[in-house]
């Protein structure tokens, strides 16, 4: 099933047209300023700089919903992605991923990709969701995965010719 036509927001309130995912390979990833794993902003950065001029789009979707670990508003987060980590690649407005109140976005990876024996919850932040260029949910990672591991599963689908609808 395609990315379906959501509302996204950037940081910054802005929207994000789903249109400019088209054709692309997406990795999305629940980040956070706070976390253990937040030394992976480095390596998402790496992977933006190396494989977007190909079609790859890094989505980060700052999250607060694990240990309290993304606590700030939108100008710290901002502040932090500029200055701490600073990233290229596009920061949405900070949301959560599991509950009732989780963004639509990620009730959908997660209904696409399950994660470990069937279950939908999002484990802990850095977590990774891969869609092909025909906006199909490929696969899904745990934090633990590093970003400079997906470089030949990403640089794969970026070669595969794409099947439109």
């Amino acid at each position: 099933m395609p990315i379906p036509s959501l509302s996204l927001q950037r940081l910054d309130g802005s929207d994000f047209p789903v249109t400019e995912l088209q054709d692309k390979v997406v990795l999305v990833v629940n980040v956070a300023s706070r976390c253990g794993f937040t030394p992976q902003y480095t390596g998402l950065e790496a992977l933006n700089r190396q494989l977007g001029p190909q079609g790859l789009v890094i989505l980060g979707f700052p999250c607060d919903q694990f240990g309290h670990q993304e606590p700030g508003d939108a100008e710290e987060i901002a502040r932090f992605c500029s200055l701490d980590y600073p990233v290229s690649f596009p920061i949405l407005t900070k949301c959560e991923v599991n509950g009732e109140q989780a963004h639509p976005f990620y009730r959908w990876l997660k209904q696409q990709k399950p994660g470990l024996l069937g279950s939908e919850a999002i484990k802990w932040n850095f977590t990774k969701f891969l869609i092909n260029r025909d906006g199909e949910v490929v696969d899904r990672f745990a934090p633990q995965t590093k970003p400079e591991e997906l470089t030949d599963k990403i640089s794969a689908l970026l070669q595969a010719p794409n099947h439109p609808a």
